[in-house]
């Protein structure tokens, strides 16, 4: 299997590139190399597929930001299914880079080859996009997790709100008994086109049909349940299962769990957004989990055993030696957080602060200044009461 090349090699552009700069490279490569004004160069039709998967992935933020973060074939061992580490339904972290298929219909990147080549270049574009199968939208919501189930990984229940189709028409918009019937203004096209005599010669335009709003279809009796629209609105719940490991502000896919597609087309995706709560404890650098543990004076003069308190509820016994200071760090190793993308563990890395108590006994306190003697410190001045 041959290696992808990076997209944003392919595409000629910075890493930090914007959605402009990213655009304006896309239009350039991809009216070099389509097929229509290349017949014969199989190479320019490999290029011209690379061009459109390297945009239909940078031209996303979601996926932008899952390619910078995972690469080109996504992070390894999660989703699951065919095709994969990108294929099943309901895999986390489930990530496509590609999405081209053919040279018939480009997707959402449609109306960028209609203002490239006109509409209706080579016999395609915004029209057979209108017309054909399309892919539902995506979605997009927010969870909020403990840092303890971040840790361990965890199971939720969400309830989306999304389109679904009518179980009364089964998604054409038309009374049961009935169908839907070719549009008689743009003869089932989803496209009216114009051609205008210029002194530059004849222009030719496209636009959506008014009539049919670009489906190629009129409903003449449309589903009392839908309304004609051959879906209603529901609110789903969705288990989503949270890998352990998981950092803030990091993205979990379910593969179909988005907005119904279009005239058969697939159905889009769910992205959540995963955020972390505040640990009152526990911090994170990386895979390594941070804390700091208080010690008593004694405890941090003669040594002591710990009883170290782990995320997952566990306590871990941790000797510490005679004369530690306050700020020393010590490492647990491998009680960290999972990788994602590995079997490595991070460590538990905790620091110790003395603390100086804050009352005596008047015993106590005779002890420690009989221990200043011996080290040859000064005394502490005993305060005089009103008297004298």
């Amino acid at each position: 299997m041959a290696v992808k090349r990076d997209y944003y090699d392919v595409l000629g552009i910075d890493r930090n590139a914007d959605e402009k700069t990213i655009k304006k490279a896309y239009r350039k490569l991809a009216k070099k190399y389509h097929p229509d004004t290349n017949a014969g160069n199989p190479d320019a039709a490999d290029k011209f597929k690379e061009v459109n998967e390297a945009y239909e992935t940078l031209s996303d933020p979601q996926k932008r930001k899952m390619y910078d973060q995972f690469g080109p074939d996504g992070p390894q061992g999660f989703g699951g299914g065919a095709g994969g580490p990108f294929g099943g339904q309901g895999g986390y972290y489930s990530y496509n880079g590609s999405g081209f298929d053919g040279f018939g219909d480009f997707g959402d990147l449609g109306d960028i080859f209609s203002s490239i080549f006109g509409g209706g270049f080579g016999g395609r574009g915004a029209s057979a996009k209108q017309r054909g199968p399309r892919k539902g939208a995506d979605l997009n919501v927010r969870m909020e997790i403990t840092f303890e189930q971040a840790f361990s990984g965890v199971e939720k229940e969400i309830v989306i709100t999304r389109d679904e189709e009518c179980h009364i028409c089964h998604g054409s918009g038309a009374k049961p008994g009935t169908s839907p019937v070719k549009c008689p203004t743009c003869h089932g096209t989803g496209q009216v086109t114009q051609v205008q005599n210029t002194i530059l010669g004849q222009m030719q335009t496209s636009r959506t049909c008014s009539s049919c709003h670009g489906t190629g279809e009129i409903i003449n009796e449309p589903c009392e349940n839908c309304r004609g629209k051959g879906k209603v609105r529901k609110q789903p719940k969705i288990k989503v299962k949270i890998p352990a490991g998981i950092d803030d502000n990091q993205t979990v896919v379910l593969r179909g769990e988005g907005e119904p597609g279009e005239k058969g087309g697939a159905k889009g995706d769910l992205y959540i957004t995963v955020k972390i709560k505040k640990h009152s404890i526990y911090t994170r650098k990386g895979n390594n989990v941070l804390c700091e543990i208080p010690i008593t004076i004694t405890q941090a003069t003669l040594g002591a055993e710990l009883e170290i308190p782990m995320v997952d509820g566990t306590k871990e016994k941790y000797k510490i030696p005679d004369g530690t200071q306050t700020g020393t760090k010590f490492t647990i190793r491998n009680r960290g957080f999972k990788s994602i993308n590995s079997s490595l563990v991070g460590d538990f890395v905790f620091t110790v602060t003395v603390q100086t108590p804050k009352r005596l006994t008047k015993e106590q306190r005779e002890l420690l200044v009989q221990l200043a003697k011996t080290m040859n410190e000064q005394p502490p001045v005993k305060k005089k009461g009103l008297f004298g």
